[in-house]
């Protein structure tokens, strides 16, 4: 893997246990197990929903959620990363019927692969096409990426889009590069950008926005985000106008959004809070305006991750990774630029 890695993270031994044997969990009794190099550095929900194969998700988080599940003893949250030498519990679980286990995810549609190497991928993510499985998903991206790769051994997402979001996602084919990026990631080392199209006139040429974000459910039992300044996480993202249409009816812009932080809709809220709606958000966007331009051609959200630039987690050569704007992106700009539009 090279010295970088080896210096970062020590090479892997052998594993006390692996993901098959995990998943002759007993049925009958507790199950104890010591945490090895193979899984350090895991959250302990995406742990277990690879380990316990089979398994639905809501149960997953439902013996986390009641303490079945302990971490040296102790009850803790989905979002607790395991390290070498933890002792995990988990409760007797009966798991799907071996057929169930072993369907396969339904094929592949066809991705631009952008980059691959012996330790990482990036894909093109389109828009519509969730990036795992869950939330009445069966299977995201990464499932049928593993379905369609049966022979690699570790195919893990590093960081995630939204389902309505296109653009460069990276997956990584060894843990110590995941463990590397998810650590450049934490310490601001990768530079995100994104193109997003919004409502209004967008005047600043350049604009820092540092809001504080929280996670709530709604009276439907929704999951959104607002901006809550003394309770949320901080949040900053960076905002350089590229063009405006003063003359479309109502006016639109396009920015680009450059991520300080990865908050869960962090783009998507720091706008509506401006007063820039993003254009096609179904959730924090304009709904009327929503309408009018899926009139026009435009049916998902104007949200693309252009570009990731960080280092490469080996041998530390800047990787700079771009996707192009989709065609019907692309195709709607074109729409505004045509003579006499004036919106609707």
């Amino acid at each position: 893997m090279g010295a970088r890695l080896a210096a970062i993270h020590p090479p892997l031994v052998a594993a006390v246990y692996n993901y098959k044997e995990m998943n002759d969990l007993s049925k009958d009794a507790v199950n104890r197990l010591a945490v090895n190099e193979a899984a350090a550095g895991q959250r302990i929900d995406n742990f277990l929903l690879r380990l316990l194969k089979g398994v639905p998700k809501s149960h997953v988080y439902r013996i986390l959620r009641s303490g079945e599940v302990r971490l040296n003893r102790k009850r803790v949250g989905p979002d607790v990363r395991l390290a070498v030498g933890d002792e995990l519990r988990i409760p007797p679980i009966r798991t799907a019927t071996q057929s169930v286990v072993q369907r396969s995810a339904p094929k592949l549609p066809s991705l631009h692969v952008i980059f691959e190497d012996e330790v990482l991928i990036a894909l093109d993510k389109p828009a519509g096409l969730a990036v795992h499985g869950g939330s009445g998903v069966a299977f995201g991206l990464i499932e049928r990426l593993r379905s369609s790769r049966p022979q690699a051994k570790f195919l893990e997402l590093v960081h995630r889009l939204d389902r309505d979001t296109s653009g460069v996602l990276l997956v990584a084919k060894k843990r110590p590069a995941l463990i590397f990026l998810h650590a450049a990631l934490r310490e601001g080392k990768v530079d995100k950008r994104y193109v997003v199209l919004v409502k209004g006139k967008f005047r600043d040429v350049k604009r820092g926005v540092d809001l504080p974000l929280s996670k709530f459910i709604t009276a439907a039992g929704e999951r959104r985000v607002r901006v809550e300044s003394g309770q949320g996480q901080h949040a900053r993202t960076v905002f350089h106008r590229q063009r405006v249409w003063p003359n479309v009816d109502p006016p639109v812009s396009l920015l680009e959004a450059e991520l300080h932080t990865g908050r869960t809709h962090q783009i998507r809220v720091h706008l509506t809070h401006l007063g820039f709606p993003l254009a096609g958000d179904d959730k924090y966007g304009d709904f009327a305006w929503n309408r009018a331009l899926a009139k026009r051609g435009l049916r998902r959200m104007f949200l693309h991750a252009r570009r990731l630039e960080f280092e490469h987690p080996v041998d530390a050569r800047p990787l700079v990774l771009e996707a192009p704007l989709p065609a019907e992106l692309s195709a709607f700009l074109a729409q505004l630029d045509s003579p006499g539009d004036a919106g609707g």
